[in-house]
């Protein structure tokens, strides 16, 4: 087959997986859509030093498997290459999202504005935590379905984790390009950050457990938690 005169271009443009080439020099050559997206939270130095770091030692590409984790992103493996001293490119491979196990329950789905029902949940934390609290949120995010009694408990316990620390950061907003697969519909995603100088771990099994029974995505790392919600309509 004669592959000169087909133009790859805009499948590297649609696919999810951030693609990046770089002159030797550093500078940026050309990258996708999701490597647009990749760059809001890892900075070109670094995407280059790993290009380098995992560059075969010859002309050609190799395949490597990694656990690199940037904010929404988790990826499982790079390919880089090169056909020239001049151009080096990087391609990151995203790991499946980890798949609720537990039937969706939609009789327990109510419909809400996420922003009031976190208000409220803070308004209750603070009473019994005198932390400085900064909040963050997307006003523009539309209401949407939610077991509104096992997200409380999560928020609850979310919160608590940070009980000890002098000052807490929340962030909500739209995780741009991404979603999720539920009941066979595509459903958009936003994160919920909970932010500190450190937590308590203690109840991060009870977190996981609430999280996946309402189809919640959790990232526990040693200073946030974070929360991938799925916009249910």
């Amino acid at each position: 087959m004669n592959t000169l005169s087909i133009d790859f271009q805009p499948f590297v443009e649609w696919d999810n997986s951030p693609f990046i080439l770089f002159s030797n020099q550093g500078k940026i050559l050309y990258l996708n859509n999701a490597a647009e997206i990749l760059f809001g939270y890892a900075s070109k130095q670094e995407l280059y030093d790993i290009a380098l770091s995992y560059a075969p030692q010859s002309f050609g590409y190799k395949t490597t498997a990694v656990n690199l984790t940037y904010e929404a992103f988790n990826f499982y493996s790079i390919t880089v290459g090169y056909e020239n001293e001049e151009q080096i490119f990087i391609r990151f491979y995203n790991a499946p999202r980890v798949k609720s196990t537990v039937p969706l329950d939609t009789d327990k789905l109510i419909t809400t504005d996420i922003n009031i029902l976190l208000e409220a949940n803070i308004a209750l934390f603070k009473t019994k935590n005198p932390n400085h609290l900064q909040l963050l949120t997307d006003q523009d995010i539309p209401p949407f379905q939610v077991d509104q009694n096992t997200f409380s408990k999560l928020l609850r316990k979310t919160l608590n984790a940070f009980r000890s620390s002098d000052s807490i950061s929340i962030t909500l907003k739209f995780l741009i390009g991404e979603h999720v697969v539920i009941s066979g519909k595509k459903e958009p995603l936003i994160q919920l950050t909970v932010k500190a100088n450190g937590r308590y771990t203690d109840a991060d099994n009870e977190i996981r457990t609430l999280a996946n029974k309402i189809h919640i995505s959790v990232l526990l790392n040693e200073h946030n938690i974070k929360l991938e919600i799925p916009l249910i309509q």
